[in-house]
């Protein structure tokens, strides 16, 4: 039982840094974030001065990164479908690239909110 979990964990992991990679090679908005964040987690690591300050700052960075890669796997599912106009496959592009902008609006008010004097 142990070594069939240990299979799955490796696996599972295996598949999650092929995604990641994928989002690398292919999104360069991921890429533009992801080395903001290899900036911004130990900044704020450094900033914050309670526990709860530096998980609120990484957090909001680690947010965005997610955030940006759900939005890719949609817009990779709407391509797969198709490559003609549609208003749903353009709706969903919107909605993902509008949670996107929500989750850095929630990066900068959080990081404004911390360090602002």
């Amino acid at each position: 039982m142990i070594k069939l979990l240990q299979r799955r964990i490796v696996k599972s992991a295996a598949h999650s840094l092929q995604g990641l990679l994928a989002t690398w090679k292919g999104e360069e908005a991921f890429r533009v974030e992801l080395i903001l964040a290899l900036f911004l987690l130990p900044l704020g690591l450094y900033l914050g001065e309670t526990r709860v300050e530096k998980l609120l700052l990484g957090g909001s960075v680690f947010l965005v990164l997610i955030i940006e890669l759900l939005n890719s796997a949609v817009e990779s599912v709407v391509d797969r479908v198709g490559s003609e106009q549609h208003e749903l496959s353009g709706r969903a592009k919107d909605q993902g690239s509008a949670a996107v902008l929500l989750s850095l609006f929630l990066l900068v008010s959080v990081w404004g909110t911390l360090l602002w004097p």
